[in-house]
């Protein structure tokens, strides 16, 4: 089940990428959560600094372990992963709520569980081995069908925390791992352009083309008002995201120089804004070269889907890919105000532990992937 040997076949490329984006993080971290004063030297080693290296830490040994793991063993587990899932989503209900939702497990003395984080990565998982048992049977109406009911359980789930944010990711993470699988085009057709309407009409709204006070009426009749104000591209959050990147200009104000993040009038600067933190101290070059980075490992990663020998190591690389892309085009979107701010954090970068070790294990099954492509 596990190869020490497969390390030497790892991909070699994303360790520069992945160590910058860490390097990233823990420079927007400092800077965001170090109260220093003007005589004082800028303090890097802050307890959040701390904090996140040791998530780091744990991120790799939870990377190598799933390197090292035969993916092909995760057909096995698949659906005992997906009922466990839905059982922990639904048994977020039942316990005492956390900032008011339900989202979190508390484990006393260590830290809180999310397990809306592992549920993506349980759903590709499932989506994976329930497509490739279908076969010849993939591309017709009933096994799209089937494939809806597996996303839509978790996404309704979620969805009810409330997270809306990792909800949507979902879908064009399953729309991605459909496409792969060739399920039946009239469904792939009709979900896609669904996609594109919503997000086509999300950044109408907050480009300004259509009026967020005229279309409340409108939708307010099938939405909550709560739900229908997270379209409002008017908060304080939305337009302090691009405040931020807009005074970091073209080479940005430099480490521990941020004056409108660094004296916390940039929400979440550390966490959801990490995006709009680091374009104010580093600037759109900066920015540039995190996109580039997240371009890098993306591209790597869907090079995976196209050199695995098996169908389930293709939909499952192919799944995996989605993720990391969806996360890195939601977090921007939301920064640069095309998208509502839903809590989509910046993988890698963003202070925490659920999605970072989650990300870890989606790369190292990605790596896993890709060393046993020649061992069939």
């Amino acid at each position: 089940m596990w190869d020490h040997r497969v390390i030497s076949r790892l991909d070699w490329r994303i360790y520069p990428l992945v160590f910058c984006l860490m390097l990233i993080s823990l420079l927007v971290i400092s800077a965001m959560t170090g109260s220093i004063n003007e005589w004082e030297e800028p303090v890097f080693w802050t307890p959040l600094v701390k904090s996140q290296m040791r998530w780091f830490c744990l991120g790799w040994l939870v990377f190598f372990f799933f390197a090292t793991f035969d993916y092909r063993k995760l057909r096995d587990w698949s659906l005992i992963l997906y009922v466990g899932t839905v059982l922990l989503l639904i048994g977020l209900f039942f316990v005492s709520p956390i900032q008011n939702v339900h989202r979190w497990y508390r484990i006393p003395g260590i830290a809180s569980f999310q397990p809306s984080e592992q549920a993506k990565l349980v759903l590709i998982i499932a989506l994976s081995w329930f497509l490739e048992r279908k076969g010849n049977l993939v591309g017709t109406f009933h096994c799209a069908i089937q494939m809806g009911a597996i996303v839509g359980v978790p996404f309704l789930l979620i969805l009810k925390q409330p997270d809306l944010g990792t909800a949507l990711v979902l879908y064009p993470i399953s729309l991605c791992i459909g496409y792969f699988a060739r399920i039946h085009r009239t469904i792939l057709r009709m979900m896609g352009i669904g996609g594109i309407v919503l997000f086509g009409f999300a950044a109408l709204v907050f480009l300004g083309v259509l009026s967020h006070e005229k279309m409340q009426p409108f939708f307010t009749k099938f939405m909550k008002e709560y739900q229908y104000e997270r379209l409002n591209p008017n908060t304080y959050h939305q337009k302090a995201a691009v405040v931020a990147i807009a005074i970091g200009g073209l080479t940005g104000t430099g480490w521990h120089k941020s004056e409108f993040s660094g004296q916390k009038w940039l929400p979440a600067a550390h966490t959801d804004s990490v995006f709009a933190a680091f374009g104010e101290e580093f600037g759109a070059l900066g920015l540039t070269f995190l996109l580039f980075l997240f371009y890098a490992l993306i591209y790597c990663s869907f090079q995976v889907a196209i050199a695995a020998r098996d169908p389930f190591g293709r939909l499952l690389a192919a799944g995996l890919a989605a993720y990391l892309a969806m996360h890195v085009l939601v977090n921007v979107a939301m920064m640069c105000a095309l998208l509502p701010i839903s809590g989509v954090p910046l993988v890698f970068v963003t202070y925490g532990g659920s999605s970072l070790l989650t990300t870890m294990a989606a790369l190292g099954l990605l790596q896993s992937i890709y060393s046993r492509r020649f061992m069939f």
